[in-house]
């Protein structure tokens, strides 16, 4: 991996006495481990104690009773869905959509910096260091919502990509959204590429990328998937939007392009390495075959499927196939926990009643999702996702020697099965985020209060609309 230089001076974190689950290629373990961290690195990984003599170590961290793991990956969200939560609860995909983006269409900037800074809290306090926003809704006169996005994330210290999403086929055109909720062909694209000129960084520590992303075949032209295609090849960025969420959609597509999601897709430009997709539910051999040939990658998001009744993902099969396969939380408004470290069980669980029972999923193949996965569908596997010399110092350490794992001996089917761990610390670039389950980068109470307030005013927006 390429690595720069190591400046003449570095100060060092030490964690010893630890589990450790590295996620790397041979799923190395250690029962009492070591981490070191060297500046935003991490410097060696290995069994018992740290080497003695190591310089300037600023911070020695005992982890006995502790698991430490990669920091957690989603690979799909949406931030602004934070102040709409608790909604059209008994409602699948398209009639949720429909009752909500009426609302949804009425956001601005302050919400949706709100709504970014709550949906980022929850993720960070629960392990999650690097994390993801699919943002498609951009009404007019709203303000600058991709820089609000991205300034709470950076402000919240977390690694982060924007997909910068967009929509252009409203109601009057057979799509969902509403007509008012919609940019224009031109609009969507002119957007997008100004998105990635401010903001986006490849380099291999970059804190912010972003991604071209129009949002769904039921939001968006073709015209629009074409020429997003172009435009992310032209300027070297990843692809995402959504695919294969529900039998309605898969319906939708034969009835308006004569075939079904995949094929559209491919039609369009839309599978290859570069790309991801969210939710791929109602995937057939042939489709997982294609993702598989052309290295397409899947964001699952088990807890939004199973609240949107879209089915089960065929994981097991995607990641028999060599598919890349990451989590997501989804957005919050159809996962109103708003966390990751839970869909690490929700994905296996799920899993499991699906067609291979038992054998979808085991815990360490969940961790790996949650993970190295997550790195491989973001396109940063070399930087990010699993815990080796060179690699960024995103790390968690999870404490499990509480009464809520104390009899569960192995400590990666603690983490996955059991409840919620908490976080005794959480590094992101060698600096720390969360330590001992609170946010020492953000106060909780006033993203709590502020959101509350947003939401609140939103629903007074919406209802006098």
């Amino acid at each position: 991996m390429a690595a720069s230089a190591a400046p003449e001076y570095v100060e060092r974190i030490v964690i010893e006495n630890c589990s450790i689950a590295t996620v790397d290629a041979d799923d190395t373990e250690y029962a009492s481990g070591h981490v070191v961290v060297a500046g935003n690195r991490i410097e060696s990984v290995g069994a018992g104690r740290a080497r003695r003599g190591l310089e300037n170590v600023v911070r020695r961290i005992d982890g006995t009773g502790h698991l430490a793991t990669p920091g957690l990956i989603n690979t799909h969200h949406h931030f602004y869905q934070w102040i709409t939560r608790g909604l059209a609860t008994d409602h699948n995909l398209f009639d949720w959509l429909v009752a909500l983006y009426p609302t949804w269409a009425r956001i601005d900037e302050p919400m949706v910096r709100a709504a970014a800074q709550g949906s980022l809290a929850m993720m960070a306090r629960g392990g999650v260091t690097t994390a993801m926003d699919h943002h498609y809704v951009y009404p007019r006169g709203s303000g600058d919502l991709s820089g609000a996005i991205i300034g709470a994330a950076r402000d919240m210290g977390v690694r982060f990509t924007l997909a910068r999403g967009s929509m252009d086929r409203s109601a009057k055109d057979g799509g969902l959204p509403p007509d008012f909720a919609v940019e224009t062909l031109d609009g969507a694209l002119a957007g997008t590429e100004a998105t990635i000129d401010a903001h986006h960084d490849a380099s291999f520590d970059s804190m912010t990328q972003v991604a071209a992303a129009p949002c769904s075949p039921f939001s968006i032209s073709n015209e629009l998937l074409r020429q997003g295609a172009q435009l992310a090849r032209r300027k070297g960025v990843r692809m995402h939007t959504h695919g294969s969420e529900t039998v309605e959609e898969e319906k939708f597509c034969h009835e308006l392009f004569g075939m079904g999601p995949t094929d559209y897709f491919e039609s369009t430009g839309w599978l290859g390495d570069d790309v991801w997709m969210a939710h791929c539910v109602h995937m057939n051999d042939s489709d997982i075959a294609a993702f598989a040939r052309t290295g397409t990658g899947v964001a699952h998001c088990p807890s939004s499927n199973a609240r949107l009744a879209a089915g089960i993902a065929r994981v097991p099969d995607m990641l028999a196939a060599g598919v890349p396969v990451g989590l997501g939380v989804d957005g919050t408004a159809s996962n109103e926990s708003g966390e990751l470290h839970t869909e690490l069980r929700n994905a296996l669980l799920i899993n499991r009643l699906g067609a291979h029972r038992e054998k979808a999923l085991n815990a360490r193949q969940a961790l790996r999702l949650g993970t190295y996965g997550g790195a491989q569908v973001l396109g940063r596997a070399d930087q990010i996702g699993s815990l080796e010399p060179g690699k960024l110092a995103d790390l968690v350490l999870w404490k499990l020697d509480t009464l809520a794992h104390a009899s569960i001996a192995d400590p990666v089917t603690a983490l996955v099965f059991g409840a919620a761990a908490p976080v005794t610390l959480s590094l992101v670039n060698g600096e720390p985020v969360v330590e001992d389950s609170h946010l020492i980068t953000a106060d909780e109470d006033t993203i709590a209060r502020v959101t509350r307030d947003e939401a609140r005013r939103l629903a007074r927006i919406a209802a006098g609309a």
